[in-house]
């Protein structure tokens, strides 16, 4: 039996070359990066979180934005089109020797607590491939209480699903419904 008992903390400058290992092992889930656009990402991030493994190392990452943070990407976009405050989840991504442990659902519940904490935003978004497919990421995404709200073909070849997730709200309920009236409509 494991006593793996994971802390997530914010990404540190000395965790980036694993960072980006775990985030370019893991396309075509998440989009690939250099140095510089991690970088780049994490300096507007909102929240840059990880975990480490038992033995300290990072074994998973997750990035957000708000929603005026400049150069985040056309899906970001598509929800600043339509919603004034949210939590933009760019990616999330874990080392494959640590994949199905929980640890997608804990970075999940870190931001979420975040969010919560600021009361800032209570809207979180995101997008899980469709093309290429991405079964298990909507799975989780639903199972997590996510709705789609659209979807988007960023470039030729790839096509996502929009998912938002009130998260002062309990999945499955009256009010989740009420989260597709957007800025645009009021």
């Amino acid at each position: 039996m494991s006593t793996f008992q994971p802390v997530v903390r914010n990404i540190e400058t000395a965790d980036l070359s694993k960072v980006l290992e775990i985030n370019n092992a893991n396309t075509p889930g998440v989009s690939e990066l250099t140095m510089t656009e991690l970088e780049a990402d994490l300096n507007h991030a909102l929240h840059a979180l990880t975990i480490e493994n038992e033995s300290g190392e990072v074994c998973a990452f997750c990035v957000t934005f708000a929603p005026d943070a400049p150069d985040a990407g056309s899906n970001h976009q598509w929800f600043a089109e339509r919603y004034e405050s949210f939590v933009y989840l760019d990616r999330i991504a874990i080392d494959s020797n640590h994949q199905n442990r929980g640890l997608g659902a804990l970075l999940y519940q870190a931001v979420e607590r975040h969010m919560l904490n600021s009361a800032e935003h209570s809207l979180l978004c995101c997008e899980v491939n469709l093309e290429p497919p991405n079964p298990g990421s909507l799975r989780f995404h639903h199972r997590i209480g996510f709705i789609e709200v659209g979807q988007h073909s960023p470039q030729q070849g790839y096509l996502v699903s929009l998912l938002l997730k009130d998260t002062t709200t309990p999945p499955n309920t009256t009010k989740a419904t009420k989260l597709l009236s957007t800025k645009a409509e009021s």
